[in-house]
């Protein structure tokens, strides 16, 4: 299989270690009626879920699920996000200026009413995410998709885009049915966001060619899949899966009594005293950061570079990262770890309270007051975000900063943030798919960046690099960039990386081949 370079050059492993505590408590999966070895797979997790039709559905718990009902063209193995691999595309090949990617289809693959998925299928479906604009709708941008060929699908780029191979294995790009989903109200075509009433149909009859289908769905209680008999691939180890709501403490719980195989939700210190159930255990991509904003017109305080300079520098890195528990790490910037052109831990930034009050002092503010707003009601990788919020406010009273906690439910937090009038923010972004791309977002004039109040033409020279890295196709040319990228975004601006939290995952002894991924964190189908 020919990939670009990229999909071979990436060295960094996101597949996390396997740890396995000693003591007693096995759960084995409990058994049912029908099916591969009529075994029931049940996963306890607190729902981030709106739909399961692929075009709208951009949540943790929508990737999840979705990603074992459809098939993408490309998709990862395990838990490695660095090489793309076969899918329903068994093969493809890329330009030499990484702006038109030609897929060949595996003749075999069939959707649950054993018709087969031809290109006309893949081209409707990921013309109907575009189209569409749901959530996921960006993973589309600039791209054309058209169908030669039954076989042959060919996605062209406005400009180059090495991101590709790594944008379509997201679950939101999986393929439809187009026969089945039109007959129910689905389109493709300009204008289907208002055109497109498929959702309700898409959520009660899943039109996938995965090892699953939909038996139930709720947003607020449970989804259940079944084993699809009209799999074209190899058959998966259980027959029923149930991904139920549930909150972390009760998490803890289920699986320890066995009623549960798999906890998604625990906090490094919930993990703990676990018996011989297996504990998946590393630094998740997802990387928290804070903001002062940019925009003079919010904040004079926040948008004094002096100002910033003394929050950079007047924060505990290490604090943080023992506050979030065994397996996080401090961010060294705002590129994951684990993803190509991450920075080395060496290079994060260290606090220096003498210059973070020197800073202070040359801004000519005297015992400045902001504050800091966070959503307060939901938690990432079992973190609160109040408990983070809090050690920042300590922190910044040690050089002279008076930070004023601002929580808010996570809808009215949103809201502030998406247009970009708080002072200070702390949040998190998870990768929208594992290339350094994504995050150029936090650039100026960009997504992250306008809600931090960073205009374009702030920062010209940051500007500049993020253009050229957007275009770049060798590997080597791009990791140089985002690391210079990143180290100019650690030597001043708005925007500062804090921790990315440890990623854990629950499971009783019987589940095998559990690794946790970065973008839809379960692989139903490889678990036996």
């Amino acid at each position: 299989m020919k990939i670009r370079r990229s999909a071979g050059a990436l060295t960094a492993a996101v597949a996390l270690s396997l740890l396995t505590a000693c003591g007693g408590g096995n759960a084995a999966a409990p058994s049912s009626p029908g099916g591969q070895g009529g075994k029931t797979l049940v996963i306890d997790t607190a729902f981030q879920l709106k739909t399961t039709d692929p075009a709208r559905m951009f949540e943790p718990t929508g990737l999840l699920i979705d990603q074992a009902v459809y098939d993408t063209l490309l998709t990862f193995k395990g838990g490695d996000v660095t090489k793309p691999v076969p899918a329903l595309a068994e093969s493809f090949t890329a330009s030499d200026d990484a702006k038109t990617f030609t897929f060949k289809l595996r003749p075999d693959a069939k959707f649950s009413d054993g018709t087969p998925v031809t290109s006309a299928d893949v081209a409707f479906s990921l013309n109907r995410v575009k189209n569409v604009k749901g959530n996921p709708s960006f993973l589309m941008a600039g791209l054309t998709v058209t169908a030669p060929d039954p076989a042959t699908v060919v996605v062209a780029s406005e400009e180059p885009n090495t991101a590709i191979p790594f944008i379509l294995p997201n679950p939101a790009l999986g393929i439809v049915n187009s026969a089945v989903a039109k007959k129910n109200g689905a389109s493709d075509a300009e204008g289907a966001g208002k055109s497109d009433t498929a959702e309700a149909f898409l959520n009660k009859q899943s039109q996938g060619s995965g090892p699953y289908v939909l038996e139930s769905y709720s947003t607020t209680s449970q989804v259940v899949l079944k084993v699809n008999e009209k799999y074209w691939g190899p058959k998966p180890a259980y027959s029923r899966v149930v991904v139920r709501n549930t909150q972390a403490n009760v998490q803890r719980l289920n699986v320890q009594k066995g009623e549960s195989q798999i906890a998604v939700d625990l906090s490094p210190e919930q993990a703990k005293g676990m018996g011989d159930l297996q504990v998946v255990n590393g630094a998740s991509p997802n990387v928290f950061f804070l903001f002062t904003n940019d925009n003079p017109e919010i904040s004079k305080i926040s948008s004094n570079p002096k100002f910033q300079e003394a929050v950079r520098y007047g924060i505990d890195y290490q604090g943080l990262v023992d506050l979030a528990g065994e397996g996080a790490v401090q961010a060294p910037g705002i590129v994951p770890s684990v993803f190509l052109g991450a920075l080395p831990a060496a290079d994060g930034i260290k606090r220096d309270v003498a210059k973070a009050k020197a800073a202070l002092a040359e801004s000519g503010l005297q015992n400045p007051t902001v504050k800091l707003n966070y959503p307060s009601d939901v938690q990432v990788n079992g973190l609160n975000f109040g408990d983070l919020a809090a050690r920042v406010q300590a922190n910044l009273k040690e050089v002279g900063i008076n930070v004023e906690l601002a929580p808010a439910s996570v809808q009215t937090a949103l809201e502030s943030y998406r247009g970009g009038t708080e002072e200070l923010g702390l949040w998190q972004w998870g990768p929208d798919f594992p290339d350094p791309s994504n995050y150029l977002n936090f650039l100026p004039g960009q997504l992250v960046g306008l809600r931090a109040g960073w205009a374009e033409g702030a920062a010209p020279e940051l500007e500049e690099l993020g253009a050229k890295a957007r275009t770049t196709v060798d590997d080597t040319a791009r990791s140089a960039l985002y690391v210079d990228i990143q180290h100019k975004m650690n030597e001043g601006g708005p925007i500062m990386p804090l921790i990315q939290p440890a990623q854990i995952l629950v499971a009783a002894k019987s589940v095998t081949n559990l690794q946790s991924n970065a973008l839809w964190l379960v692989n139903v189908r490889e678990l036996g």
